[in-house]
């Protein structure tokens, strides 16, 4: 038989040593965005990209509302709500839609 390059696939064999299974990990880049657009650029389709912005309220936003309430400034409970300053920015792609960040003030 001549030597073709061919090598014959291994087989587990019962009593002996069992396959090793080699399995990699790919970590995903930590982008750096703040509280208003950023240009970056996407770890998930590589375009080099300006965030999409989205605020969200949170539990702090929420908190404000309250107290604004309970002091009898029930008129200015919504101001925490309509400052960039009292809620989270979730950072997408414009491309892709991928998540990539999110900024908490």
């Amino acid at each position: 038989m001549s030597n073709t390059g061919y090598t014959p696939a291994q087989t587990y064999q019962p009593g002996g040593a069992p396959p090793v299974i080699i399995q990699t990990t790919t970590t995903t880049n930590l982008v750096s965005v703040g509280s208003e657009p950023s240009r970056v650029q996407c770890p998930s389709c590589h375009a080099q990209i300006v965030t999409d912005v989205k605020r969200k309220a949170t539990g702090r936003t929420h908190c404000w509302a309250l107290v604004l309430c309970l002091f009898l400034c029930w008129p200015c409970a919504i101001a925490p709500y309509c400052m960039a300053s009292c809620q989270n920015t979730e950072h997408t792609c414009p491309n892709c839609g991928a998540y990539i960040g999110t900024y908490e003030s």
